[in-house]
């Protein structure tokens, strides 16, 4: 119960060379990225930038709110452990990344390209609709083909760029052998403009390119709508990788030296000052001090740490410097091998089959099938292959998946627009299809279910003279408790005591002298006083019986609403938390919650929603700690909150962007209601090719009219979906 020291001050920013040395070349400036998990506006954005920026060393710090990380420009001299501190000051939890091991670019390049190529279909298929007018009005003979030749003049290139991603994937699809939903649709697009440059060019009375473009236009519109419902999503090994300690300092023959953690061997004397986190696994040669394990274990007391005892890399050193011999390095230490856990968890979940792939399997082999019946059939008939050609790219346009390829992401963008304003973001794209099958809900205990925060809950048993000598004892110190005691206090309106000496004991507590009296704020067994089974830090005044400040995990809001509301609905609900078994078993009961599982590790956790996925359950996860990631990644589908590491962040495929845990009832019945509306969509798009068809195979739809009739279906697709809002 011990301050986390939080010293260190910046390096010197540099020194003048003298001028008559010759000139050197200047150090390349670094690049220090931090994880803020915290931030959640435009006000905490402008606080830290302004915090780092008023920083020594610090060049540049710029803060992107969606992937909660700042990106930070410094001078070769300036650390991470220099900043860290700066924005804990200011009220902001921060965690160092490894800037190598995230992804080269974070730009939203795919996303512009989609936009890009959607705005000049658009763009061109309106100009080529002007154009149509006036053949439609009644222009013959020279006129009518020169505005055929003109409409093709805009209609080639713009269909060539535009149209590229459906390209790509047919051909890609082709070349294995293999039918996908843009087999059909790059086949529909290039009949309509072959069909209508063969009559441009015999003078023909109807071109197709208008129908060309407007279907390339409807299927970008679909094509960018799936996109930003994944936009958000990245990799959570990505980010447990990037969450391992870049640098380590490494003791030989007492000589420190700070080194990168991929040159560090088993064997290696290493030093991990307080607040640092551990690069290795290792077991601890000298020093003492607390460790929290809360991201990795969801233990909310950090633990005592002394000689002999084993550490994980991810742990955070609290109170006193530590030397550690390192046992595990690299891809043999703990926190790879909960990356790993998440690689082959991700991978599972890949393995889902959409909705919309189910509807593509059966219908582009259709597709293709009844076209070309069409095309034999007509030809047989009337021996006229211009019009066998026509009547085949009719079949294939009135057939293109377009609503098909809208049923989809106009839903998910309708369902994801309304929980949005309910607090949650939607990250992946069949998200909600998924959580509309869960029958079983898993919860983690710290940070989820509860603030993670400890919560004083007895200042009012305690005489105001005590309460003032422990409100300077834990003023002395940032342990979690001592923090949480002394804003209890002072909420209260309470002074601290004038007690001098205040000094701290790593591992134990901060103690000082009080009118000639020694006194104590810390662990049981240092105070002279049995340790009982609740969180409590204990104060002791000269030779007074100890006593204690008793503390709890505050729920967090809309914990009891989302657990009571989501067994009305007939879920299943568990908890399984790595805290202790008192500690677990309390909020268990208090919640109503009857399966709970407590000291569960990582691989645990995982291993639990894998048998409940074995025993046929779908399983919705909430968790938010690093220990959280394998089985937020293992589960059927999984959210965690938006106060998360960005590990268990993205592991997760949606995110609860408040504190209130309500609207995760509500996502599930909000993904009931989607699920619905994509089979409608699917129903829709069926029933209008059932009575669309048969009239574009016996010649009475034109590809002029089978455009016009995709384009129905696909604004009344998009109307359906828009009722979710």
């Amino acid at each position: 119960m011990t301050a986390q020291l939080s010293s260190g001050t910046a390096a010197c920013p540099g020194c003048l060379a003298a001028p008559a040395e010759p000139a050197r070349p200047i150090p390349e400036d670094v690049q220090i990225a931090l994880s803020l998990p915290g931030i959640h506006c435009s006000a905490c954005i402008a606080t830290v930038e302004r915090e780092l920026n008023a920083h020594p060393g610090v060049e540049d710090a710029r803060v992107n709110l969606t992937l909660k990380r700042a990106m930070i420009k410094a001078t070769p001299e300036t650390r991470a452990s220099d900043l860290i501190p700066v924005l804990e000051q200011a009220g902001f939890e921060a965690h160092e990344l490894d800037p190598g091991a995230l992804s080269a670019t974070q730009t939203d390049k795919a996303g512009r390209d989609l936009l890009m190529r959607l705005a000049v279909a658009g763009f061109a298929s309106m100009n080529v609709m002007l154009l149509s007018v006036s053949v439609w009005s009644g222009a013959t003979d020279a006129t009518r083909d020169m505005f055929h030749w003109i409409s093709a003049a805009i209609a080639l290139p713009a269909i060539a760029f535009s149209a590229q991603p459906f390209f790509a994937n047919a051909w890609s699809a082709l070349r294995v052998r293999r039918l996908n939903m843009d087999v059909p649709i790059v086949l529909a697009i290039l009949l309509a403009l072959v069909t209508s440059l063969w009559e441009t060019a015999l003078s023909g009375e109807h071109a197709y390119f208008d129908a060309a473009l407007t279907l390339t236009f409807f299927l970008l519109a679909g094509r960018y709508l799936d996109y930003r419902t994944r936009a958000a999503a990245r990799s959570a090994a990505e980010e447990l990788t990037a969450l391992e300690v870049p640098r380590a300092i490494r003791v030989a023959d007492g000589v420190e030296d700070e080194v990168p953690v991929a040159e560090l061997r088993v064997g290696d004397l290493i030093l991990v000052r307080p607040g640092g986190r551990m690069p290795v696994d290792g077991q601890i040669v000298s020093g003492q001090s607390e460790l929290d394990r809360s991201l990795l274990t969801g233990e909310t007391v950090p633990v005592f740490a002394e000689a002999g005892q084993t550490v994980s890399a991810g742990e955070v050193n609290l109170t006193g410097p530590l030397t550690i011999r390192a046992t595990a390095v690299g891809e043999d230490t703990s926190l790879h091998r909960m990356a790993d856990l998440v690689v082959i968890a991700e991978s599972g979940r890949s393995r889902y089959t959409s909705l919309a792939d189910k509807a593509a399997k059966l219908y582009a082999p259709g597709v293709h099938i009844l076209s070309a019946l069409s095309f034999v059939g007509w030809y047989i008939y009337s021996g006229d292959l211009r019009t066998a050609l026509n009547i085949a790219a009719a079949v294939l346009i009135i057939t293109c998946p377009c609503a098909l390829g809208l049923a989809v992401p106009a839903v998910t963008t309708a369902a994801s627009g309304r929980l949005f304003r309910k607090g949650m973001l939607i990250k992946h794209a069949t998200a909600l299809e998924r959580l509309s099958e869960a029958d079983t809900v898993v919860f983690d205990k710290t940070g989820t279910l509860t603030s993670g925060a400890p919560e004083l809950v007895n200042l009012a048993d305690h005489a105001r003279a005590k309460i003032e000598v422990a409100l300077a004892l834990a003023e002395a110190s940032a342990h979690p408790l001592s923090v949480s005691l002394a804003k209890a206090a002072r909420a209260a309106g309470i002074k601290p005591a004038n007690v001098r000496g205040i000094a701290e004991v790593p591992g134990y507590g901060t103690e000082g002298e009080f009118r000639g009296q020694r006194v104590r704020l810390g662990r049981a067994a240092w105070v002279g006083a049995d340790q009982g089974t609740d969180t409590s830090a204990w104060l002791a005044i000269g030779e007074d019986a100890p006593v204690a400040f008793r503390f709890s995990d505050a729920l967090r809001p809309g914990a009891a609403e989302a657990v009571d509301a989501l067994r009305t609905s007939g879920k299943r609900v568990l908890l399984i938390s790595g805290d202790s078994q008192g500690a677990v078993r309390a909020l268990a009961e208090k919640l109503g919650i009857a399966d709970w599982i407590a000291e569960a590790l990582p691989q645990d956790k995982a291993r639990r929603i894998q048998d409940l996925s074995d025993e046929g359950h779908k399983v919705l996860m909430v968790g938010d700690g690093l220990n959280d990631t394998a089985a937020l990644a293992a589960a059927h589908v999984s959210i965690s909150p938006a106060s998360a590491l960005d590990a268990a962040r993205v592991a997760s495929d949606i995110v609860l962007l408040g504190n209130d845990l309500s609207p995760i009832a509500d996502a599930c019945d909000t993904a009931v209601k989607a699920n619905r509306r994509i089979r409608e969509n699917f129903q829709i798009a069926t029933v209008y090719n059932v009575i669309a068809v048969p009239l574009a195979v016996i010649g009475l739809a034109t590809p002029l009219i089978a455009a016009l009739a995709m384009s129905t279906s696909s604004i009344t697709v998009s109307l359906n979906a828009l009722r979710l809002r």
